[in-house]
């Protein structure tokens, strides 16, 4: 199964006219308006704009982070939304090296999607090869919800904060923070009210998972550097977390290139953690 699609093969596949869909996860953590602002700047051709405050994420209350998942009825109402089947060739890119596009990546895996690839690079990729972008707002398609894949009653591979808070003490499974040192030690914390880790976790920034043109690494540096990191820990005993459950889908993806399968993902992550005093920390 590909994980990856490149500008050239894609823009090729654009103009043979292959059926497929195309969606533009750009964002910003900051300015959540930012995405969309950018996609009416220009974008891919085809390519269908996706929200991922609205559409990847659902209401926060203050106890559920930042980015909390939708249920399953509201996911696979926003996948019939978008047109996608279960039968459907799903691209996706944004504008910062797949960090966002992960998540939705993610989503329909976890759903039961299997032919879903990434953008290696992103937008930034695409512009520098010079290819066509444009600035129509592409609509949605809109297919109905019973022509869509899963009967699934959870995500796939997704854990609750009763999972991890549980893994204190059975020590089952290790949880790999995935947001940069600094956060991770507590410093510089400016996007939660609360800094430091979980307890017992370990941390590899998202970002060591790219090269300096912002493109994947290789499949043989992601597997020496993850092992460098994991040591002797299976992947399938790998919990991933980062912030509020954006990037952490991005070690994940990162790990799968690599070979290193079936890890699961604390949707939640520090954002939900932090949130509730009675749980522990670490600096």
């Amino acid at each position: 199964m590909m994980l990856l699609i490149e500008a050239a093969e894609l823009n090729s596949d654009l103009e043979s006219g292959k059926a497929f869909l195309l969606f533009d996860c750009r964002s910003d953590l900051v300015n959540p308006k930012a995405g969309y602002e950018s996609y009416l700047d220009g974008h891919i051709p085809s390519a269908i704009f996706v929200d991922v405050d609205h559409d990847l994420a659902s209401e926060k209350n203050g106890q559920n982070g930042r980015h909390p998942l939708p249920t399953i009825e509201q996911w696979l109402k926003t996948c019939a939304s978008l047109g996608i089947t279960k039968d459907s060739n799903i691209v996706i890119y944004d504008n910062q090296s797949c960090m966002y596009a992960v998540r939705m990546w993610w989503m329909l895996r976890a759903t039961g999607h299997n032919n879903v690839r990434l953008l290696n690079g992103g937008y930034a990729t695409w512009l520098a090869a010079g290819f066509a972008t444009e600035k129509t707002e592409n609509q949605r398609l809109n297919t109905s919800a019973s022509s869509n894949t899963s009967q699934a009653a959870a995500y796939k591979d997704a854990l609750l904060a009763s999972d991890i808070l549980n893994n204190l003490s059975s020590k089952k499974f290790v949880v790999l923070d995935a947001r940069s040192a600094d956060r991770f030690r507590g410093e510089n914390e400016t996007l939660d009210p609360v800094g430091g880790h979980i307890p017992g976790a370990i941390n590899r920034f998202f970002k060591n998972n790219l090269d300096a043109n912002g493109q994947f690494k290789s499949a043989d540096v992601l597997a020496k550097e993850f092992k460098e990191v994991l040591g002797n820990t299976p992947s399938e005993s790998i919990i991933h977390q980062c912030g509020s459950g954006i990037t952490a889908c991005h070690n994940m993806f990162a790990m799968e290139l690599a070979g290193l399968k079936s890890s699961m993902i604390y949707p939640g992550s520090w954002s939900e953690w932090c949130a509730d005093p009675a749980r522990p920390i670490e600096k």
